[in-house]
């Protein structure tokens, strides 16, 4: 998920077991560069707001650094 304090794009499979934080981490910090990572994002925001989406608690844990 994270290697030297960089998020790396997950895979679609990752995308299907992560949790809300995962997702809410990925939301938020990831930017695509390409058709595929943009489907992969497509999918973190399709999952991630079936979940709830952003809540204050998990805003907060996250924090805006990505890590």
């Amino acid at each position: 998920m994270a290697v030297n304090n960089k998020l790396e794009f997950p895979t679609m499979d990752q995308v299907e077991k992560a949790s809300h934080e995962d997702l809410a981490r990925w939301y938020r910090f990831l930017l695509p560069s390409g058709k595929e990572q943009q489907a992969i994002l497509d999918k973190i925001a399709d999952r991630f707001k079936k979940l709830g989406g952003m809540t204050p608690e998990i805003s907060k844990r996250i924090g805006h650094g990505g890590t």
